[in-house]
C-alpha cells in the first residue's frame, strides 16, 4: 500500500495541506493591483496564487507585469496573522498528523508567512524539519531544495522517499531528487489546462491506496468549495 511504501514523506504546504479562503487571496490581489496601476481578474489571481502554470514569474512577464515589482507589493500586502486566519486545513490531509515516519515540508511560502500558519491550525508539530525556498536553498523543481529536507530528517541516501504536492514544480522536485512523487490535483484539469503527471495522481489524499482519509465530494478537500474555487467569469 502506498501508506506503507515509502521511509519518509515530504509535503508542500499551500494547495497541498492548506489553502487560503478565496475572498482573502482576492483582497490580496485587489490592493496589489492599486499599488500597481493594473487590476488582476478573478483567473489572474488564482493561477498566480496557486502557481497553476508553474513559474510565476514567467507567468507574470508574459502577462506584462514585471516581477521585479509586484513581489514587493504583494509582500508588502499580506499580513501574517491575518493571512493564518483565513487559511484552512484540507480535511483529508489530516492523516500527515498520523504518519510514524519521518516527515517534512518542502515549501515556496516563506517562513514569515509559513510558520504563522502552521501555528494557528496547530499542525506545526506534524513536520520534523520545514525548508521555505529562497534564493539560497533553491526553489522548486530544483532538487537542492529537496536534498536540503532529506538532510534534514536525517534519512538515508537508499531510504525511499516520497514528495506529494499540488504543482508541477512540486513532481518535478521529486524527480530531480529521485523521490517518487504524488500529484494532488485540487483545482481540475480544467482550471489548470494541462495534466500533471506522477507516480500517484489523486484529487485527494483519501484517494491514494491505505491512507485513511476523506475528501470532501467534489474532490478538493476543501470545507467550502465556493469559497475555495472561485467561478471565472472573465
Amino acid at each position: 500500500m502506498v501508506a506503507e511504501s515509502y521511509d519518509f514523506w515530504l509535503f508542500d504546504l499551500d494547495g497541498t495541506l492548506v489553502d487560503a479562503e478565496w475572498a482573502y487571496t482576492r483582497d490580496v490581489f485587489d490592493r496589489v493591483g492599486d499599488r500597481l496601476g493594473r487590476a488582476f481578474s478573478d483567473r489572474e489571481a488564482y493561477v498566480l496564487w496557486h502557481g497553476l502554470t508553474g513559474a510565476r514569474n514567467e507567468q507574470l512577464a508574459a502577462w506584462g507585469v514585471d516581477p521585479e515589482a509586484f513581489w514587493p507589493a504583494f509582500h508588502a500586502e499580506e499580513d501574517a496573522q491575518t493571512r493564518a486566519e483565513h487559511t484552512f486545513l484540507h480535511e483529508d490531509a489530516r492523516f500527515v498528523g498520523d504518519l510514524d515516519r519521518p516527515v517534512g515540508l518542502v515549501t515556496h511560502c516563506q517562513r514569515f508567512l509559513a510558520e504563522p500558519v502552521l501555528d494557528h491550525l496547530d499542525v506545526a508539530d506534524w513536520f520534523d524539519v520545514v525548508v521555505c525556498c529562497d534564493d539560497d536553498t533553491g526553489w522548486k523543481p530544483d532538487r537542492a531544495p529537496v536534498d536540503l529536507a532529506r538532510a534534514g530528517l536525517g534519512v538515508d541516501a537508499d531510504d525511499g522517499g516520497v514528495l506529494a504536492g499540488d504543482g508541477s514544480n512540486d513532481v518535478g522536485a521529486a524527480w530531480n531528487a529521485g523521490l517518487d512523487a504524488i500529484h494532488v490535483e485540487r483545482h481540475g484539469y480544467e482550471r489548470r489546462g494541462h495534466c500533471v503527471r506522477g507516480d500517484h495522481r489523486v484529487p485527494h489524499f483519501g484517494a491514494l491506496d491505505g491512507v485513511d482519509a476523506t475528501g470532501s465530494p467534489d474532490g478538493t478537500g476543501a470545507p467550502d468549495a465556493d469559497s475555495h474555487l472561485p467561478a471565472f467569469d472573465d
